[in-house]
């Protein structure tokens, strides 16, 4: 018996300005149920639409887009620190709507940035930054090539206690 594959059920597609309700829902239920952000306030709309309109050029930000126009899910490079020698690395972060994790979707999500990374002759290494509790999301890392560099101990206090971080690279 043949095995058929069969297509994805979402399209992953550059983030655009009327994703941002989507985006804010996506990542403030992140801020007020978890630690995989530290923010400690939901972010604004005025504070996103600065967020959104800082993803150009070689710090992108993606969109998983289902059939009926749900945005599920973002993945986006951001600066990794300010200083001009840091301009060829970028920190991934992504992002899964509670409804849709265990889908396959971060990992697509992962992969089709990191193949935009690959493709942009400016960028060198990609960091992700991870709580150390964040289990699923570290599996993911180190099935996608990135290796662990390092942990920082109690680096964030949210809900009561500190948590670790997790510092995680890959060269592309």
């Amino acid at each position: 018996m043949m095995h058929v594959s069969m297509p994805n059920p979402w399209l992953i597609r550059p983030a655009r300005q009327d994703d941002l309700p989507a985006l804010l829902v996506i990542y403030n239920h992140a801020v007020e149920t978890s630690v995989v952000t530290f923010d400690v306030e939901p972010r604004t709309e005025e504070a996103g639409q600065a967020w959104l309109a800082a993803h150009t050029g070689r710090h992108p930000l993606f969109v998983a887009e289902l059939a009926d126009g749900t945005v599920a899910g973002y993945a986006s490079l951001s600066p990794y620190r300010p200083m001009p020698a840091y301009d060829s690395t970028a920190e991934l972060s992504l992002y899964i709507h509670p409804d849709y994790q265990r889908r396959g979707l971060g990992r697509a999500m992962a992969e089709h940035i990191l193949a935009v990374a690959r493709a942009d002759a400016r960028l060198h290494l990609v960091v992700s930054v991870i709580t150390a509790t964040h289990a699923v999301s570290i599996a993911l890392h180190e099935k996608l090539g990135f290796r662990c560099c390092g942990t920082l101990h109690e680096a964030g206090f949210k809900f009561g206690q500190y948590h670790d971080v997790v510092h995680y690279e890959l060269r592309v």
